[in-house]
């Protein structure tokens, strides 16, 4: 079978429209812009396969998507009684992964725009269908993670769902995994993701967390509390919950009820800490991490 697959065929006809190449005596249609200058009886590579209209077609541009070897391709459709549609820059073919291939809960299906990483599978019938990457295919061809990546923001499409967490490839060749602590919602199949990296794995990957940095959920009030702790001496001033409103109001130029509400954001967080002599920002959060 040769549907998907790079082959030789030789220009067996041609005229100013089209040329056509034999492989095995087989007649595909070449598909490639500078097919006019090729010659009869020429031997030549190319990509042979089945648009969706039945056509034998023959590509001179090589695709990276095709049997044996794997390729990125964006969702086009989306199809419940079928599967998902992916475009892998074939012309006049997409290709299909079946729902057999995708999760069991229809939300972490892929949604059109999302990215899959796809190899090609040829049945008995010779129907080309879409073959999802395994884990050790994202393994192979990944980076080991470094340490001093530590809290740096990264971004990359989700390709596995385990009860432990999500695995997703980054856009810098690295694999990150997220615990279902470190996210709001489970990423869906082919989702892009973004977060930042927490930590890193004795296998090379990367623990990311996709929930805000601290300073992130911060509302003004309590940003700019968090910023006078930060540059205020020994990290501490004198106000708490108990201080007279004037001199709060004085002092930050915000009521004491925007300063309790906005103490309150920042001990929620675990970035400060109060007591009777006034408030003080925790040894760990003294410094801007973000």
């Amino acid at each position: 079978m040769n549907t998907g697959k790079v082959i030789t065929g030789m220009v067996t006809d041609k005229n100013n429209k089209v040329t056509f190449v034999q492989n095995n005596g087989i007649t595909y249609q070449v598909v490639s812009e500078n097919s006019i200058d090729l010659t009869l009886g020429q031997t030549i590579e190319g990509f042979a396969y089945t648009d969706k209209e039945g056509n034998q077609l023959f590509s001179l541009e090589i695709p990276e998507v095709r049997v044996g070897n794997f390729g990125w391709g964006e969702v086009i459709e989306v199809k419940r009684s079928l599967g998902v549609f992916v475009n892998v820059n074939w012309e006049n073919k997409d290709l299909v992964i079946s729902l057999d291939d995708l999760p069991n809960e229809g939300h972490l299906w892929p949604k059109k725009g999302d990215r899959l990483y796809v190899t090609v599978s040829v049945d008995e019938q010779e129907r080309m269908w879409g073959k999802l990457a395994e884990e050790e295919d994202f393994y192979a061809i990944s980076r080991t993670g470094q340490k001093e990546f530590h809290n740096q923001d990264v971004s990359g499409h989700a390709f596995k769902m385990k009860k432990s967490g999500t695995y997703f490839y980054m856009e810098d060749n690295y694999v990150g995994f997220i615990h279902p602590s470190e996210r709001e919602r489970e990423p869906r199949l082919g989702e892009l993701v973004n977060g930042r990296i927490i930590g890193l794995r004795e296998d090379g990957v990367y623990y990311v967390s996709m929930m805000p940095r601290a300073h992130e959920v911060l509302d003004d009030d309590a940003a700019m509390l968090l910023e006078v702790l930060r540059r205020s001496p020994n990290h501490k001033f004198e106000y708490h919950d108990k201080s007279d409103p004037q001199s709060i109001k004085d002092h930050f130029g915000i009521s004491k009820g925007q300063f309790k509400r906005a103490i309150g954001r920042l001990l929620k967080q675990k970035l400060v800490e109060q007591d009777t002599t006034g408030t003080k920002l925790l040894e760990e959060n003294q410094f801007d991490k973000s």
